[in-house]
């Protein structure tokens, strides 16, 4: 039996299609506690604590700092990967991909690599 190798690669060129469509909203976030998904939000608060403990950066998407729905968090451990991004990326759209947890009650994905994260360009 003869197999056709066309399916194969319509699926290895629709795939970044079908990861950007899978993609939540930050408000969403709550609801896919220990998933591995993508989450999409504009940062509109961002912090690094370059005096506390591991010296985090957080990236808060959609609503600011104290009433974060969905914070993407960078250790300083990996900081260097990433530049200044509570600079760089303040009130621009990105989505971030990786598990969700919970840190008091609020989802977060915590970046380990720049290829967890892409900037979002806007539309015509």
């Amino acid at each position: 039996m003869k197999r056709s190798l066309f399916p194969a690669a319509a699926t290895a060129l629709l795939w970044p299609f079908a990861a950007e469509a899978a993609c939540i909203s930050a408000d969403e976030a709550q609801r896919h506690v220990s998933e591995n998904t993508c989450v999409c939000g504009v940062v509109v608060s961002s912090r690094y604590a370059s005096g506390s403990n591991r010296q985090p950066t957080f990236l808060n998407l959609d609503k600011p700092y104290p009433n974060q729905i969905f914070t993407a968090l960078v250790w300083g451990s990996d900081r260097p990967k990433f530049g200044e991004p509570e600079k760089t990326l303040m009130g621009k759209r990105i989505c971030v991909t990786g598990p969700i947890e919970l840190y008091r009650e609020k989802p977060e994905i915590i970046l380990h690599d720049p290829g967890q994260l892409t900037e979002q360009k806007p539309g015509p």
